[in-house]
């Protein structure tokens, strides 16, 4: 399948069995792509291997976090390859060399948090310009949180409902050069922008439950949708080409997108979930 668009749009190609696992292996869900300084592809799902990380051509590296990571579901990649992994059961953020060494943990392991505080169910990670962590907190809470790069929490934002600033499930964030924190805000269908203090700057609807967020280097947003499809949209929030849309298993089509990420050649990688549970990787054409 080529998904293509005008001329000066994205376009791809499907790699069709990109990412082969051994004999057993199983990925379960695929809750969290990321890729790293080296085009390493670290695949975040909640099989036996939590973290399997593959070379560009789908070889299996080494993998990371067995026996310990029990719910995959948002995965942040900073500047100098440091891994930021949500755990939703575990309750907690944790950073990781990409060896898999535990570098920092956010949030106290196994215990909910209560009344808003960090974390119930979290969702997603980010890093701002400045190395400021944001976490949405969307299962247990409705809450953005932001916190230092200790660690420290610094400020949380946001409560249940669906006007300006309210959230139904924020499910993924990402922070740009600019410091605008933009929300993937599922059951509202939209995405939301603040400003680092929490204020309400903007809005993006007509999405399908967004589940999350990746802004490349051209600054074009990618923006999974759990109904289907994939959506490509540059900085100002506009349309440029859009992937699947129709529930289907066939290759370079959907089931539940939950994970987007691209490469340093442009190559797009999508993990899915509920009967989906599989990565594909898209090259770059146009």
């Amino acid at each position: 399948m080529t998904m293509t668009s005008r001329s000066d749009k994205p376009a791809y190609e499907i790699v069709e069995g990109w990412g082969p696992l051994p004999e057993g292996w199983e990925f379960k869900q695929v809750a969290g792509v990321a890729v790293d300084s080296q085009d390493r592809i670290y695949v975040y799902n909640r099989g036996e291997h939590p973290v399997i990380v593959f070379d560009t051509d789908g070889n299996v590296l080494h993998t990371w976090g067995e026996g310990f990571l029990k719910h995959a579901h948002g995965i942040f990649i900073d500047a100098a390859d440091t891994v930021y992994l949500v755990d939703r059961f575990l309750h907690a953020v944790l950073k990781y060399s990409p060896e898999g060494e535990l570098l920092m943990t956010i949030g106290t392991l196994d215990q909910p948090g209560e009344n808003g505080d960090p974390f119930n169910h979290p969702t997603d990670v980010a890093l701002s310009s400045s190395g400021e962590i944001y976490v949405s907190d969307g299962y247990g809470n409705a809450r953005l949180h932001k916190f230092s790069a200790e660690g420290e929490h610094l400020l949380s934002w946001g409560v249940a409902g669906d006007s300006i600033g309210e959230f139904n499930l924020p499910h993924s964030v990402w922070v740009d050069d600019a410091d605008r924190v933009y929300v993937a805000d599922r059951e509202n269908h939209r995405i939301q922008i603040f400003n680092p203090e929490g204020t309400f700057i903007d809005q993006w609807t007509g999405f399908r439950q967004p589940t999350d967020l990746f802004l490349d280097s051209a600054g074009r947003f990618y923006v999974a949708e759990l109904q289907h499809r994939v959506s490509i949209l540059n900085h100002d929030g506009e349309i440029l080409a859009r992937m699947g849309g129709d529930e289907s298993r066939a290759p370079g089509q959907f089931v539940a997108p939950h994970a987007v990420w691209t490469d340093s050649k442009g190559d797009l990688y999508v993990g899915e979930v509920l009967e989906g549970q599989r990565i594909q990787k898209f090259v770059r054409t146009g």
